[in-house]
């Protein structure tokens, strides 16, 4: 038993964390979406729920069970829907289980939610999905719904010494250096180092094509080279990140509980 994994346990147990001073559920979501021959397809599921985990360390938070499908695969930011093992769903499909993921979070007594995002697509169906189980629940309700990208917490300084040479920008990083880094420091086994391609950034129109055009991407669905991901650039990203929405979450929710001091 994880007493910060709702997963793991019991209902009595879980209603006596919920009953606790300024209880926090955090809701991870990410996609079942390629990313490349070097990692694995659940990289964005996995991720976000390591930085929900260690941000409910912080916080004595509850971390609910991943939302592990996310919304369809862009080609400018995500490689495409062409690629073997790119799971995706509608955006009303997505909206609608987060919509009733929350509502039932909020029936059970929580009032403080935040859902953590690690696919770029997923943005504004999770907005939906929140905005119609706060009006599900009604303006008496005590519930509030914070949603957040973990990699909007990367600040400039950071990002300088991740990216010496330049940040390509946030939809190019596609399992490239960023997303590799995390992965090395959070799940190292799942990281095939001598299957990283090394190839340039991709460069793409000023539009997007319906159907998909395939031919944008690179074989290897990789959208920039992640030559340069060590550990240690993902444990500096992660650590920052962790820090900086345990603190977001702190502010925005007004709790009393102190964020650790632990992680610089």
């Amino acid at each position: 038993m994880h007493p910060l994994m709702m997963g793991s346990l019991s209902w009595v147990e879980y209603q006596q964390r919920l009953q606790e001073e300024d209880a926090i559920v955090l809701l991870p979501c990410g996609a079942l979406e390629q990313h490349g021959p070097h990692l694995p397809l659940g990289t964005d599921a996995l991720i976000s729920t390591s930085v929900a985990q260690g941000i409910a360390e912080q916080i004595n938070g509850i971390v609910a069970p991943t939302v592990s499908y996310g919304y369809k695969s862009q080609p400018k930011s995500g490689g495409g829907q062409h690629f073997p093992g790119t799971t995706s769903l509608d955006g009303n499909s997505l909206s609608q289980l987060v919509r009733d993921v929350i509502r039932e979070l909020a029936r059970q007594g929580a009032t403080k939610i935040v859902v953590l995002n690690g696919h770029y697509e997923n943005q504004w169906f999770l907005t939906e999905g929140i905005d119609l189980a706060v009006r599900d629940v009604g303006s008496a309700s005590a519930l509030q719904v914070m949603r957040v990208e973990y990699w909007d917490f990367l600040t400039p300084d950071i990002l300088d010494k991740v990216f010496p040479d330049g940040f390509p920008g946030f939809a190019l990083e596609h399992a490239a250096v960023m997303e590799t880094s995390l992965m090395m420091h959070f799940h190292p086994k799942l990281v095939r180092l001598h299957l990283i391609p090394d190839v340039p950034p991709s460069e793409f129109p000023l539009y997007d094509m319906f159907p998909q055009c395939s031919e944008w991407v690179h074989a290897s669905g990789v959208l920039s080279s992640a030559k340069a991901a060590t550990p240690e650039k993902g444990e500096l990203m992660a650590n920052h990140v962790i820090k900086g929405i345990s603190e977001a979450v702190r502010q925005a929710f007004q709790v009393k509980v102190p964020v650790s001091t632990m992680m610089k």
